[in-house]
């Protein structure tokens, strides 16, 4: 399932690691969780910072020197930890979805005054269900996002993890033979980069 949740398109964490290496050198990732997608390309940022509010995800990915170093702390609270304007690039993947649309909106705003450069927001396209996973309570789904909603706020959006009908929970694909439907949606995938709307997963970039 861990697997299936992190089963994010190559194009992604290619796209991810373009977005944030062309920003600057420093990165906050809000929501870190214990197997973030910067671990693609982490060495390659001179200074990455994890925050999380699940302790046991947070000793994961320092356990994997994903990040130079972390905090738990409640997300909402990540503006009494960090000065404005203290990191170049502020990501959350697939964080927002986890809260309730008002404070999805408060994060957004926070991570945007906390940014030098540029805000990247990683999250499913529309409302996606999903239960706790890994005894961790923060990964209940509780808000969707859509591709409108993304750009009223000023990001730009690109679509990602191919077309939508072919995933489910955790981002997993919902029919068998897996690998097959896999590719599927990896064939799907320039079909719905410029049409995010029918894509899984919206990519919403924002530079300041």
């Amino acid at each position: 399932m861990l697997e299936a949740l992190h089963n994010l398109s190559i194009e992604y964490f290619l796209r991810l690691e373009q977005e944030v290496l062309s920003a600057g050198d420093s990165l906050l990732d809000v929501g870190c969780g214990a197997n973030s997608p910067i671990r693609t390309f982490s060495k390659k940022i001179k200074y990455a910072v994890g925050v999380d509010g699940f302790l046991p995800s947070i000793e994961k990915s320092r356990a994997n020197q994903i990040h130079h170093d972390y905090k738990q702390a409640n997300l909402l609270e990540i503006d009494t930890i960090f000065e404005p304007k203290s990191f170049d690039v502020v990501l959350a993947s697939d964080v927002v979805e986890h809260f309730e649309k008002e404070d999805g909106l408060k994060l957004i705003e926070k991570m945007e005054k906390i940014a030098r450069k540029k805000v990247i927001v990683f999250t499913p396209n529309g409302f996606q269900p999903q239960g706790e996973f890994d005894n961790n309570v923060y990964q209940l789904h509780r808000s969707g996002w859509t591709v409108e909603e993304m750009e009223s706020l000023g990001f730009k959006v690109v679509g990602m993890m191919g077309f939508k009908p072919l995933r489910g929970e955790f981002g997993e694909v919902r029919w068998k033979p897996k690998l097959f439907w896999h590719r599927v949606s990896v064939l799907t995938q320039p079909f719905v980069r410029n049409r995010p709307s029918l894509a899984y997963h919206l990519m919403c970039i924002k530079t300041l």
